[in-house]
């Protein structure tokens, strides 16, 4: 059902809890598994290169040690964006994401799960 999973992952605790959800599911359904980390143009911990990179390997072997071969990708641009573009480039069947990932600066922005729902071109798991 699911072929593939796009997880888009940030330094924030609710996303890495959100590993073992991506993980179960690309267990399951024997899927794809394709990693993603967006390196933001604001400051803040998903703006430095290095770090999203060091991120993105220890999400891959974390994968790999649980029998799950995963791709990373590594992109830059504001996040929601990004991971509706790359879920469309990938023809993921659903995207799973934490609630709460890095929180945004102004109360007025919407946080970026609720704006990928908006723009997913498939489903999203938003696992709370």
């Amino acid at each position: 059902m699911f072929e593939t999973v796009l997880f888009p992952l940030d330094h924030s605790r609710q996303a890495m809890d959100t590993a073992a959800v991506a993980l179960k599911l690309a267990q399951h359904h024997g899927s794809r598994l394709v990693v993603l980390s967006v390196v933001e143009e604001a400051e803040g911990m998903m703006h430095d290169p290095v770090q999203v990179a060091q991120l993105l390997e220890q999400a891959r072997a974390s994968f790999v040690q649980a029998g799950i071969a995963c791709e990373v990708l590594e992109r830059s641009g504001k996040p929601a964006f990004v991971i509706g573009d790359v879920a469309d480039e990938i023809n993921a069947d659903v995207i799973v994401m934490g609630t709460r990932g890095i929180p945004l600066e102004g109360a007025d922005q919407q946080s970026t799960a609720a704006r990928v729902i908006q723009l997913a071109p498939c489903p999203v798991l938003v696992v709370p």
